[in-house]
């Protein structure tokens, strides 16, 4: 079969792998019909090369038609639709008991200390071959993939494998209160959907934050009042000019270590991708250091009593946090990977129903095959051609 294929710092090809079979009784195999490239795998592409191999494959975004199963999967059956969750967890064990999915503890890395596996993420997450394929085996596939209806297209669903859970955690986990308001850092895929959710939620000001025109008009589109941080010195007295001088009720963080502005993480992040894997991989897990510009930029923005909940990915172990200004400011702050199918039975009805409340039509920018994936992955990471979201279709 043909996959996206890692190959080096900026450098991934389209190549041809060995298909996938049943290896486990809980597996199944799905023939990708759509798979979306995340911010995240950014992350692969610019900076977590020490944590992969050459070969391997990419994507945790990945919905298709089921093509076998193992023996102890009785929901689906060949010729299902699914979409497969970017987190692979069991569903009975303490932590899925828990709603934790994304730390399920049947498939919890503890060679690296890390949560449940991901799809196509690195050794940290388990080395999985991801869903940037035209073929994927699918593990605990007894509990993950989310069944869906035919007719409709992808674009209604594929969302739910990572992007409409991810931006509903990030909204609940943001605490916003009814009729309140909250400021969206990063008008990327998750953003885009955070800023939706919130007003779809009953917030009563949304803002949206950004440097890129086609994402900012994207947002306002769906209501969304923007500040192009481009224009704005100081984007937090941006934001206190349209809540009283207080700040927003709360804070999303969209973008996470891919924020600009920091030449100190910027330095760190090339060197670590000059050094020798088991040198890099040391530095990363005991030194590393993000771009914290967008997170400073988060705590100046909430206001005092408020709530901070992170989306974007951050990775460094040594950052340094201003300890004295969340204490003074007395701000809550949430995180982590998305349960993805703790959130699904709530998404699921307003993305199969009639109408598109929350604009999933309105997201991908770009469709291409399965071949013209490196292009995409620059064009990406490069924000060029209006690149916002990109959905592969092998």
């Amino acid at each position: 079969m043909k996959a996206v294929v890692w190959h080096g710092k900026r450098d991934v090809r389209v190549d041809s792998v060995p298909d996938p079979a049943i290896e486990e009784p809980t597996d199944a195999i799905v023939r990708v019909t759509s798979s979306g490239i995340c911010g995240s795998d950014l992350h692969l592409y610019e900076v977590m090369g020490p944590f992969l191999d050459e070969g391997d494959v990419l994507g945790h975004e990945p919905m298709g038609i089921v093509e076998a199963v193992g023996s102890q999967v009785e929901h689906l059956a060949p010729g299902d639709r699914v979409v497969v969750p970017f987190n692979i967890s069991c569903g009975h064990c303490y932590m899925c008991d828990q709603g934790l999915f994304s730390q399920c503890e049947t498939t919890q890395v503890r060679e690296h200390g890390k949560g449940a596996a991901l799809f196509g993420y690195t050794k940290l997450y388990g080395q999985v071959p991801g869903g940037q394929a035209e073929l994927l085996r699918v593990p605990q596939a007894h509990f993950g993939p989310i069944k869906v209806p035919e007719g409709p297209p992808d674009e209604r669903f594929v969302y739910l494998s990572d992007v409409l859970p991810t931006a509903w955690q990030a909204v609940e986990y943001a605490a916003i209160p009814a009729g309140g308001s909250v400021a969206v850092f990063g008008l990327g895929p998750i953003g885009q959907m955070c800023a939706r959710i919130a007003r779809h939620c009953g917030a009563g000001l949304v803002i949206g934050i950004d440097l890129v025109a086609e994402r900012l008009a994207m947002a306002e589109r769906h209501g969304i009042t923007t500040i192009d941080a481009s224009r704005h010195d100081d984007v937090p007295e941006a934001v206190r000019d349209l809540t009283d001088g207080r700040g927003t009720d709360s804070v999303i963080d969209a973008v996470g270590m891919e924020a600009h502005g920091s030449t100190i993480a910027n330095v760190a992040h090339r060197a670590v991708g000059l050094m020798p894997d088991a040198l890099g991989r040391r530095m990363m897990e005991k030194a590393g250091l993000d771009k914290l510009s967008v997170l400073h930029a988060a705590i100046a923005t909430v206001r005092r009593g408020g709530t901070i909940s992170l989306s974007g990915v951050y990775g460094g172990m040594a950052d340094p946090m201003p300890m004295m200004e969340l204490f003074d400011k007395q701000i809550q702050l949430r995180m982590g990977q998305a349960n993805v199918r703790r959130w699904v039975d709530q998404i699921l009805p307003m993305v199969e129903g009639d109408g598109d409340p929350l604009g999933v039509e309105d997201l991908a920018t770009h469709r291409v095959p399965l071949d013209q994936a490196p292009k995409a992955y620059a064009d990406f990471q490069e924000k060029r051609n209006g690149t916002i979201k990109v959905l592969l279709q092998p």
